[in-house]
């Protein structure tokens, strides 16, 4: 088992346990940093001391980018309702509907229940 301290890097490694009986074990994401061995110790280790060797000559740097602008089709109509009169009664309706639907669910699985008691 390999022991991580908190100033080492952590890397998602996949273990594939072989036909032949070997193990392989390559890192998600870099596909070309891969070791093999006996055991699944072995090949983890074989990996531990190839990204060691790797990351000799080599930093890690974490890269931001601005994201491009574009247009959001729902800010097109956001707020669009929020000065109509009308807005506070279309949202009671739609309560009052969903508050009937809701009344239904509820019987049906009561009706349910009872009929499982039944049983």
């Amino acid at each position: 088992m390999i022991i991580v301290n908190p100033s080492t890097l952590s890397y998602n490694v996949l273990i594939e346990h072989e036909p032949d009986g070997r193990f392989n074990a390559v890192v998600l994401g870099l596909s070309d940093c891969k070791s093999s061995g006996k055991t699944e110790n072995e090949a983890l280790e074989n990996l531990q001391q190839l990204l060691q060797k790797r990351l000799q000559n080599s930093k890690i740097v974490t890269l931001e980018i601005n994201s491009p602008e574009t247009d959001n089709p729902w800010m097109k109509v956001a707020g669009m309702y929020k000065d109509n009169s009308l807005f506070d009664e279309v949202l009671a309706d739609i309560q009052a509907e969903r508050g009937k639907l809701d009344a239904e669910i509820e019987e049906f699985y009561r009706q349910i229940d009872t009929e499982d008691e039944v049983k």
